[in-house]
């Protein structure tokens, strides 16, 4: 079975504040294209402005550091069909910290950390006060050999922290980071494999993905 875990991008949608919404249209309406073809051939051209923080999104290391891997270099091996483990960390308040990980077998796994902060997309609720990791929580995760961690909350550092530690640790260490996931409620614990890959943009250090899961046995 394939679970969805990804929210759908819609025109003017507001993923972060400040960051602005998609602008979707047309490059070539289907009108347009009719005097290009046969009678009755006609086709759509889309097009989209969009800054890449939008939607549920994959960060890779050049989103924090100027020497690290673009999304276009990750290698597939991590960022799909990745063993897979989610967090329950709905009753942890705001910050997530290491604690949460200590019992779960986090190494060469894709840690998804469910918050059911998800629930709130789409409203003003969401761009505000959002669970996230903390420092410990970040070491933590690149000691014990996490590949990918993800989250489905705004942001998985604390936004009113500047210093932004838990994207310098995981991605000084090469480890992507998805955020804004959602429908983490619907997966088991363990036993799925997970996929969030980014189309292959040179330059780029994030990109939305259409993250989803493939449960074993489903």
């Amino acid at each position: 079975m394939l679970v969805d875990l990804s929210h759908t991008i819609t025109p003017g949608m507001i993923t972060y504040p400040g960051l602005p919404g998609p602008v979707i249209g047309d490059y070539l309406s289907r009108e347009a294209s009719r005097a290009r073809y046969a009678p009755g051939v006609e086709f759509h051209i889309g097009k989209i402005e969009m800054v890449a923080n939008t939607g549920t999104y994959l960060d890779a290391p050049f989103h924090r550091y100027a020497g690290g891997r673009d999304v276009a270099a990750l290698p597939l091996e991590l960022v799909a069909g990745l063993d897979g483990v989610v967090i329950r960390a709905g009753a942890a308040g705001r910050a997530v910290g290491a604690a949460a990980f200590e019992r779960v077998a986090v190494t060469g796994k894709a840690v998804l950390v469910e918050t059911g902060w998800d629930r709130r997309w789409g409203t003003p609720d969401y761009l505000s006060g959002n669970p996230f990791l903390t420092a410990d929580a970040a070491a933590y995760l690149v000691e014990a050999g996490a590949l990918l961690v993800g989250i489905d909350s705004l942001n998985i550092d604390d936004p009113d922290d500047p210093a932004r530690p838990v994207h310098s640790a995981l991605l000084a260490a090469g480890v992507p980071i998805v955020e804004h996931l959602c429908n983490l409620a619907s997966l088991p614990d363990r036993g799925f494999r997970f996929y969030a890959v980014p189309p292959k943009v040179t330059g780029m250090g994030s990109f939305p993905v259409r993250a989803f899961a493939a449960v074993a046995g489903a």
